[in-house]
């Protein structure tokens, strides 16, 4: 009984937060998504490792969210916007499939030969992103955040029968 009640939370989770989310405004999801970018990639973004990524742009999609953002670099800075000229490659899934994913808890090939993420684009870009992105250390988030989204991503998979053996998918169709 409990696990169902976790399956139908995990399933109808997007559906419950689409509405909250759309209000929210753009400015403050900006806000937010620039701090935890500098504070997970100052690594990266001091050993230049995301200097690919001047001059391009990075489209990320939650698509059962309905929320998008472009990612680019300026000044040897990611930062997030609302919209950008062209869009370079496009990463795109579920809110669930990303968070098990920035939760460690699955990986995005697995995910992208089983069409739960989507990369569109120039996929050399794509690859680049992709393979640093895995690079990441997780660390740098704030203790709490980093557990939050750790025990996040386990009770996704937990609820997830396709990653428990299970023959029922939560993804959508």
């Amino acid at each position: 009984m409990l696990l169902a009640a976790k399956r139908m939370l995990v399933k109808h989770a997007p559906d419950l937060l689409r509405p909250p989310l759309s209000l929210l405004p753009f400015a403050l999801q900006q806000r937010l998504l620039n701090l935890a970018l500098r504070k997970v990639c100052a690594e990266a973004l001091a050993d230049g490792d995301f200097d690919f990524l001047a001059g391009k742009y990075l489209k990320v999609a939650v698509t059962d969210l309905g929320l998008h953002c472009f990612i680019t670099l300026v000044d040897g800075q990611l930062q997030v916007l609302e919209q950008a000229p062209v869009q370079d490659v496009s990463f795109s899934g579920g809110l669930n499939d990303l968070i098990l994913i920035a939760g460690r808890k699955e990986d995005p090939d697995s995910l992208f030969f089983q069409r739960r993420l989507k990369i569109e684009g120039d996929t050399e870009l794509g690859l680049e992103v992709k393979n640093l992105l895995d690079s990441l250390d997780l660390s740098q988030l704030p203790s709490l955040l980093r557990r939050g989204l750790g025990e996040l991503a386990g009770f996704i998979q937990s609820a997830d029968e396709r990653l428990a053996g299970g023959s029922v998918s939560l993804a959508p169709q």
